[in-house]
């Protein structure tokens, strides 16, 4: 294929243990057809950008040896930002800016990496393009744990962290059970607006252990006089009670159970501070026996060392389409996985208009919930299990897994020019 110049890509948000492997995806295909001269990979995102930090990733992934490395890196090798970009209107030198240095760098297209607040610079900046006639293709790829993005049957990063959660959960019940004792345990998991990842830990349940017992998701009313009987009813035929439950479940009013009255990130989202903890004190103050809660905070989002083989192998995949579809001319589009069939399980790559899925949220269907609100169904299940699936084979030194060097993302005047 003819090449196209120069491209540059970014990650941002929250990390995931597979949206390196989609950074490696773009480098291996441009690698191996020649889609682009050099590639370039802006560092802390569009907000590291305007301060002039990039790398020349063509230079530092110029073997399929190293890419490999790269795509079983946790976390972003480009490191990120939670950098809300501003419309044209209300800060243009934002843009003249970054497109004065595609301009000088030869950019022709633009990969940002991310999920629902990243899909938003893709819109913006796509736009940009197009009513200012610039040449620049805007290439969106998803990735979020959060799974909440639409059009895409499932974003990259999900099922690897959703691997972890039910394998956390499994060893929490092995935990909980050694001792004699009566007991509620608390399992916090992310999960804002949506539950897929809270719902993922259904998939923990064995012929051994029903663990978690009772599973409480976003998308429902919570009621705590509910829970406190759901609780209840359960201890007159289980000693331990094992309870996953989402960060963002809301009452009936919609509030947050334990949204902070002020804290707010750039996009306006409500810190959340303690679910677990919140719902730890309310069941002490009811019960007899021991409570106590499991924070899963970060580690449920890159832990490379519990990854899953079918998240990682697709989210090289999605950014090999990436790449060729930048390539090709087009724009304004974002990467999205389709199913085919759950057994066997198969899946194919299409792009969407960015316009379809910026700044929208995708939420568990109500029918995959269960009638009380305490639990979810069979189909969920389903859906679930093929995403996590295998584990890729990792390189250890010293005992520890090796990883690609992200010296850049942590030494100062590292990009002092």
């Amino acid at each position: 294929m003819k090449k196209n110049n120069n491209c540059i890509i970014g990650q941002s948000g929250g990390p995931t243990a597979a949206i390196n492997a989609s950074l490696s995806g773009i480098l291996q295909e441009i690698l191996a057809s020649n889609l682009y001269d050099t590639v370039y990979g802006m560092v802390n995102g569009i907000e590291g950008l305007l301060q002039n930090k990039y790398l020349n990733l063509s230079s530092l992934f110029d073997t399929q040896e190293k890419c490999d490395t790269l795509t079983i890196t946790p976390a972003m090798f480009l490191g990120s930002c939670r950098f809300k970009l501003p419309s044209c209107e209300d800060a243009e030198t934002i843009y003249t800016s970054l497109f004065d240095f595609f301009e000088a760098h030869d950019i022709k297209t633009f990969f940002y990496i991310g999920g629902n607040d990243s899909m938003d610079t893709v819109l913006k900046l796509s736009s940009y393009a197009k009513a200012h006639n610039k040449a620049v293709n805007v290439i969106g790829i998803p990735k979020t744990i959060d799974n909440d993005l639409p059009m895409t049957d499932h974003t990259p990063g999900f099922g690897s962290a959703a691997k972890f959660v039910a394998t956390s959960l499994l060893e929490i019940a092995h935990d909980t059970y050694i001792y004699d004792v009566p007991s509620v345990t608390i399992v916090e998991i992310m999960g804002r607006n949506a539950g897929w990842l809270t719902a993922s830990a259904v998939l923990a349940r064995t012929h051994y252990s029903p663990a978690p017992d009772l599973i409480y998701l976003p998308e429902v009313p919570f009621d705590a006089d509910q829970f406190i009987e759901d609780v209840k009813k359960l201890q007159e035929v289980r000693k331990n009670i094992i309870i996953a439950v989402s960060e963002g479940i809301k009452a009936k009013d919609g509030n947050y159970i334990s949204a902070s009255s002020s804290a707010a990130d750039a996009f306006g989202h409500k810190q959340l501070c303690g679910v677990g903890k919140t719902l730890e004190n309310l069941l002490k103050s009811t019960l007899n026996c021991k409570v106590r809660s499991v924070e899963l905070n970060v580690l449920q989002r890159s832990a490379s060392h519990c990854a899953s083989a079918a998240d990682l192998n697709e989210a090289v995949l999605i950014g090999q389409k990436a790449a060729k579809l930048g390539a090709s001319g087009q724009t304004a589009k974002m990467l999205c996985y389709r199913r085919i069939s759950n057994t066997p399980y198969t899946i194919e790559v299409f792009d969407a208009d960015i316009a379809k899925v910026a700044n929208k949220e995708k939420s568990i269907p109500l029918e995959w919930i269960s009638k009380d609100y305490n639990n979810v169904t069979d189909d969920l299940t389903d859906y679930l299990r093929p995403l996590i699936q295998g584990e890729p084979e990792l390189v250890y030194r010293n005992g520890i897994p090796l990883y690609c060097d992200i010296t850049h993302l942590h030494q100062k005047g590292y990009f002092t020019r």
